[in-house]
């Protein structure tokens, strides 16, 4: 296993170390996203300030501003590419909410369950609008080709997970793919944008991508996890969303490979044909537990933070690569 750069020992968590590194583009990138939430329609600012300020770390922008920064960067381009990100970012997460018919997100009431299901969707596309004209004001092409793929490829992932749900069917493969394009495309995009907009080497922006990617898919791989876990509640969402809303996610896949005759007959009427019982919950907790499905799932997302740190091999020492290094480990270490 490759470490670049020894983990320091701080209360700081590294999301909050990166944060410090980024502080004043954060700081006009916040500025930005709130100029541009605003509409003379009261309810896309109210609906979108419920989400935007409900706490989410920004960690997809501020690897676009890190990202720039590794570049020395000195424009402005890069703060309109952050609020992009952060506004396809929160677009999605309401269609998401509203396709999932979640009640929760980041531990409040969703906008949804607030506002309704078309004030929701009509505010994503809003969001989305108003991330577009961002990208179009830096004047660069091949950001504007970055992000727009990656709006593309994400709602091409929601499809997929659509096509999963209630299947028990779906493969390790399929899964992957599915997280591949409807997480891990946004947090390569950002951070592939960051460096593409201060123009650094090709080398260094399929460097910036690649870590992105695999970090991606390892934050994924580890909130499906902990959604079979007591340490879901510090993730601002309930235990068992996805089991309750018959998402085929890794650690099903793993336990209903793993199944007696009668383990899987379990897992066929709770995830495809119904119903589910006040119970079964609890049941399935067990046998992702028991059939090591859980700590399997975990190794793997091991393995991509370790991708995603090796990633950074090209890129110049120093703090910015120490902390996105750090970041990889934290993002599994959470769960524990």
């Amino acid at each position: 296993m490759l470490k670049l750069e020894s983990r320091k020992p701080t209360d700081v968590s590294p999301v909050e170390r990166l944060h410090a590194l980024v502080a004043s583009d954060m700081a006009a990138t916040d500025k930005l996203i709130h100029e541009r939430m605003g509409s003379g329609v009261t309810l896309i600012p109210d609906l979108s300030r419920h989400l935007i300020d409900s706490g989410g770390k920004r960690l997809r922008p501020m690897l676009t501003l890190a990202a720039a920064q590794l570049g020395g960067y000195t424009g402005t381009g890069h703060v309109r590419l952050a609020a992009a990100v952060e506004f396809i970012h929160t677009a999605t997460l309401l269609h998401d909410d509203v396709v999932d018919e979640s009640a929760l997100r980041r531990g409040k009431v969703s906008a949804n369950i607030v506002w309704g299901n078309k004030p929701s969707v009509l505010v994503g596309d809003f969001l989305f609008s108003r991330a577009f004209q961002l990208m179009v004001e830096t004047g660069n092409l091949t950001v504007l080709d970055i992000l727009a793929g990656a709006s593309a490829i994400i709602a091409e992932g929601e499809v997929m997970q659509l096509k999963s749900a209630n299947n028990l069917g779906v493969t390790e493969e399929d899964y992957l793919r599915v997280v591949s394009a409807k997480t891990a495309a946004l947090f390569a995009a950002a951070a592939e944008s960051g460096a593409v907009v201060s123009g650094q080497s090709p080398e260094r922006i399929a460097a910036m991508r690649d870590y992105g990617q695999n970090l991606g898919i390892a934050f994924q791989l580890v909130d499906d996890a902990l959604d079979y876990s007591g340490r879901q509640a510090l993730m601002g969402k309930s235990v068992g969303d996805d089991f309750r809303e018959a998402k085929v996610t890794l650690p099903i896949i793993l336990a209903y490979a793993r199944s007696t005759e009668a383990t899987r007959k379990f897992w066929q009427r709770a995830i495809e044909t119904g119903p589910q019982g006040e119970a079964d919950l609890d049941r399935a907790i067990t046998l992702v537990e028991e059939t090591g499905a859980i700590s399997d799932t975990m190794v793997r997302a091991r393995r991509y933070a370790d991708l995603a740190r090796e990633a950074l091999a090209p890129l110049p020492a120093g703090e910015i690569r120490s902390v996105l290094g750090d970041i990889a480990d934290f993002c599994v270490e959470r769960a524990y």
